[in-house]
């Protein structure tokens, strides 16, 4: 949505070459914290970096989404450590250079990772669910088996080396955390996504996770123990508030910003007004859409620190 980044992705069409474009990908990261007071900034990168890393071919298609290779399971399961780092390199070369740039000062960098059910969602169907996996998605127990133990490993690595870099907070995405029913949620949400956020807390580092679509929030918070739940714009902020005692953040519907100042102030108030004797980061319910105006992201940020 900011016309100085639209400039840069003009002249670099390939997204995965842009992401590990060390030099701009810190410049795109930096772009919001040069027009907006806000109090953080997320590196520019993609939750899809890993199974780029673990040598699946990922591309990403105009009006389609991100499109990934065949997942041949010898090939992943031969890459090393070294080559994985090695490939995704410039990713923590660019978190560097933005931890010491000096609009980050007394700021923090969020650095992210995908869930490793989303990851899987991902690699095995190849493409976004959108609404559904594809018809024999979990038939190959063996291939998931060792799918996720891959992820994993080397999600940790993935999280280590943006930490060793100047990430000072860890964002955990769960995309498709909705696509599961209640039964297979152990087993492919809650025990995987603590074994990272056990990881990530044992650096000393706070994670915030994001299960969109994900129907029971108290039980994800209880079992999963983030340092912060990101809710999306589907889940009632009021029975959240009370359900929940962990920091919350996010929740405002993005279309929101496509409507008129007044109708924004008064959507971000009941947010700001729910929250307000809770611990609670202002953000939006997912991201912020392309055709969004920069001067209501401007007045948004501007009405919330003057809250």
């Amino acid at each position: 949505y900011l016309p100085e980044f639209r400039e840069i992705r003009k002249s670099n069409p390939d997204f995965i070459n842009l992401c590990l474009n060390e030099n701009l990908s810190s410049k795109i990261t930096l772009q919001p914290l040069k027009r907006f007071e806000l109090d953080a900034a997320i590196i520019f990168s993609d939750i899809l970096m890993l199974p780029y890393g673990l040598n699946q071919k990922v591309e990403f298609r105009k009006n389609f989404g991100p499109q990934l290779g065949f997942l041949n399971l010898d090939e992943i399961s031969k890459v090393d450590e070294i080559d994985f780092i090695e490939k995704l390199y410039p990713i923590y070369k660019s978190i560097k250079k933005v931890s010491k740039n000096n609009l980050i000062k007394n700021k923090n960098l969020i650095g992210f990772i995908g869930a490793p059910w989303t990851l899987l969602v991902y690699m095995i169907n190849r493409c976004s669910p959108k609404k559904e996996l594809i018809k024999d998605f979990f038939k190959d127990s063996f291939l998931i088996n060792r799918v996720l133990i891959l992820i994993e490993k080397f999600l940790k690595l993935h999280i280590d080396y943006q930490i060793k870099n100047g990430a000072s907070i860890i964002q955990i995405f769960d995309s498709w955390a909705g696509l599961l029913e209640e039964k297979d949620l152990p087993n492919y949400i809650y025990i995987p996504t603590l074994n990272m956020v056990d990881y990530i807390k044992s650096l000393n580092v706070p994670v915030i996770c994001f299960p969109r679509g994900i129907k029971n929030y108290k039980n994800y918070c209880d079992i999963v123990k983030p340092d912060v739940i990101n809710i999306d714009y589907n889940v009632n902020p009021i029975s959240i508030c009370k359900e929940i005692n962990i920091p919350i953040q996010g929740g405002l519907d993005p279309k929101i910003l496509l409507t008129d100042k007044e109708n924004l102030k008064k959507q971000a108030l009941k947010y700001l007004n729910i929250f307000k004797e809770h611990p609670y980061i202002f953000n939006l319910g997912h991201g912020v859409l392309p055709e969004t105006n920069p001067a209501m992201v401007e007045y948004l940020v501007k009405m919330v620190k003057d809250y």
